[in-house]
């Protein structure tokens, strides 16, 4: 089968192609983001409320958009949780005076929010590989969530640069894992090749 004939629809293999590719870009610009933060704090609660403004606004973004795709479930919440990041990350970079406490206490509830949910993809077997990456920076997230939530006012300074290794840390994750979803898709196209094959 082609995957350009007219009429046929793409291989899942296809797409799974794409999308480590997208999950190695991000990764990329997050690390990136973390290294500058993480080495240049001087920039202060301005700049911590607009990168996490603006994380909260393409979240919410993403969630706007897959409440148009027909086979997603629960589209209402999505939508809800979508307009409530969005509305939430454009008060954050409009009011860049709010306290270093505040912005504490949302970067914790993120971090043990994340790290929970890698917890449950580490402990949720599957055919997923990487169970012990996910576990790990599950653990990291989660420990990290709760010392920043437990003691949120601390200077600008150290502040910034927590955020700098938690974007480092995610953005080192999110490369590790394009490159599991790279060698996924690798096998992937094998298989389809192999079927193509065989019909012929």
């Amino acid at each position: 089968m082609q995957p350009d004939e007219r009429g046929t629809d793409f291989p899942p293999a296809f797409g799974a192609v794409g999308a480590w590719q997208t999950t190695l870009v991000v990764g990329i610009v997050t690390l990136i983001l973390g290294l500058i933060v993480a080495f240049h704090p001087s920039g202060s609660l301005n700049v911590i409320a607009v990168l996490l403004g603006l994380l909260m606004i393409v979240s919410g973004i993403f969630h706007l958009i897959r409440i148009f795709n027909s086979t997603e479930s629960h589209r209402v919440w999505l939508g809800i949780s979508g307009l409530l990041l969005v509305v939430l990350g454009v008060l954050l970079i409009r009011h860049l005076h709010i306290t270093v406490a505040f912005i504490g206490v949302v970067i914790g509830i993120a971090w043990i929010v994340q790290g929970l949910s890698a917890l449950a993809v580490g402990f949720s077997g599957g055919s997923r590989e990487g169970h012990g990456w996910w576990i790990f920076f599950g653990i990291v997230s989660l420990i990290g969530g709760i010392v920043i939530t437990a003691f949120p006012v601390n200077s600008v300074t150290a502040l910034a640069v927590l955020v700098g290794i938690w974007f480092i840390i995610e953005g080192l994750f999110e490369i590790f894992d394009a490159f599991l979803l790279r060698r996924i898709s690798k096998e992937q196209v094998t298989i389809v090749a192999g079927e193509g094959a065989a019909a012929r």
